[in-house]
């Protein structure tokens, strides 16, 4: 998937705008990248497109280990944006990139997720989950 598309299937799963697609994607990928370990940061950044590669790439080798909670807050501060809008956009991002990598890469990131993230993760291991929104 290009990064053009990626964006686009985030503005139409949150009904925002391209350019807050764009901000809660970077905001998502970032809070990800501080939250996986280094081997998966790498391995998920290797099927993104270019522009998202280098968002993901910025994380930090060892994982910092937070919670669901924690995960909202820093997407929110990273966005500009109010909580809701965070969790939507989360859930928006986490539904692209299943679709966007191959190889069940998806399902290796959901792993690493206590259980307090099934509601951001839940949506996008959902059956029909990853089809486009036309």
């Amino acid at each position: 998937m290009n990064y053009d598309t990626f964006v686009d299937q985030v503005a139409r799963r949150t009904g925002r705008s391209a350019e807050q697609a764009v901000e809660l994607t970077r905001a998502t990928l970032e809070t990800l990248a501080d939250r996986l370990t280094g081997g998966e940061i790498l391995d998920l950044a290797a099927q993104l497109p270019a522009p998202l590669q280098v968002v993901v790439k910025g994380g930090a080798e060892a994982a910092d280990r937070f919670g669901a909670q924690e995960f909202l807050e820093r997407v929110a501060f990273r966005a500009r944006v109010d909580e809701a809008t965070a969790r939507d956009g989360t859930r928006a991002v986490f539904v692209t990139l299943r679709e966007a990598i191959t190889g069940g890469e998806f399902d290796d990131v959901a792993v690493q997720f206590p259980r307090d993230y099934r509601d951001l993760v839940e949506p996008a291991m959902a059956p029909g989950a990853t089809l486009r929104y036309s």
